[in-house]
């Protein structure tokens, strides 16, 4: 499943969630803005920066989520808060959040980096001990529906819609709506759009009145049907593009074919192409 599409919409619908994950109050998201920010030099990008946009809010957060077992995890993390602090030199103080999907896949931290843990500027959220949480906010539980096993997507699901409904604000219902629907296309791979839509009845909630007025007031601040994913992936091929482009300067400082492959998270044989047009 595409973590990071799914929870760059997550924060985008939700920008509140970060903080309900840190447990924080949910209100702290008023001065804060969502982003989604490109470090340059690599092209790497953060699944979500959360900027301050009130002088009560001091921490810049930096938000990154882990669905599969990564050694290098926090190197790469860390190699992306630094790079960001020295592309935009911040005047605010920052805290890395790293989000797994379950405990036993967060790596161990470099001793390297001790002193980060030390300073208090890393949290560590684990999704899986969300899943047996109850009376939770909606953006919670949608959460839980990423994490949730098939089996059990079903009943979840039907009773998110249910409470999706009974927000008082259209747009965000059928924000809401859109990203629940995005989540099953993800997780029940086995079904179609269509069969999703049916097994559901979101045909009949895309259809009600209140639905299209929201659509046609353009209160969404994405497209629907697949913009959005298409601008994320669009996204994705920059982000490629952009480490292609970085081989040859990583060639001219020595490092070998496989040192590159391993530090953009490339395959080997297409970095060996890159270097072979070099020669």
């Amino acid at each position: 499943m595409r973590t990071d599409t799914i929870f760059y919409q997550l924060f985008q619908t939700f920008p509140s969630l970060l903080f309900e994950l840190l447990g924080q109050s949910p209100d702290t998201a008023q001065i804060y803005e969502f982003s989604s920010r490109e470090i340059k030099e690599l092209a790497f990008r953060f699944d979500g920066v959360f900027l301050p946009k009130a002088p009560t809010a001091q921490t810049i957060y930096f938000a990154e989520v882990q669905f599969q077992p990564k050694t290098d995890f926090y190197w790469r993390l860390f190699t992306e808060v630094f790079l960001y602090l020295g592309q935009y030199k911040p005047i605010h103080d920052w805290c890395a959040v790293a989000i797994f999907a379950s405990q036993n896949l967060a790596p161990e931290i470099p001793m390297q980096y001790r002193g980060l843990l030390m300073s208090q500027q890393v949290k560590f959220v684990y999704l899986d001990e969300l899943a047996t949480a109850v009376d939770t906010s909606l953006s919670l539980a949608v959460t839980q529906l990423v994490i949730a096993p098939e089996k059990s997507t079903v009943e979840k699901t039907r009773q998110l819609l249910q409470r999706t409904q009974q927000e008082p604000d259209a747009a965000f219902r059928q924000k809401a709506l859109e990203l629940i629907e995005r989540i099953l296309v993800y997780k029940l791979t086995h079904l179609s759009r269509q069969e999703i839509e049916a097994m559901f009845e979101l045909s009949d909630l895309k259809r009600s009145k209140v639905y299209q007025e929201a659509k046609e007031e353009g209160k969404l601040e994405g497209k629907l049907e697949g913009k959005l994913e298409g601008k994320l992936e669009g996204k994705l091929e920059g982000k490629l593009e952009g480490k292609l482009e970085t081989i040859p300067s990583l060639l001219k400082l020595g490092l070998s074919v496989e040192q590159i492959a391993e530090a953009l998270q490339l395959e080997v044989e297409k970095v060996r192409q890159v270097a072979q047009k070099e020669r």
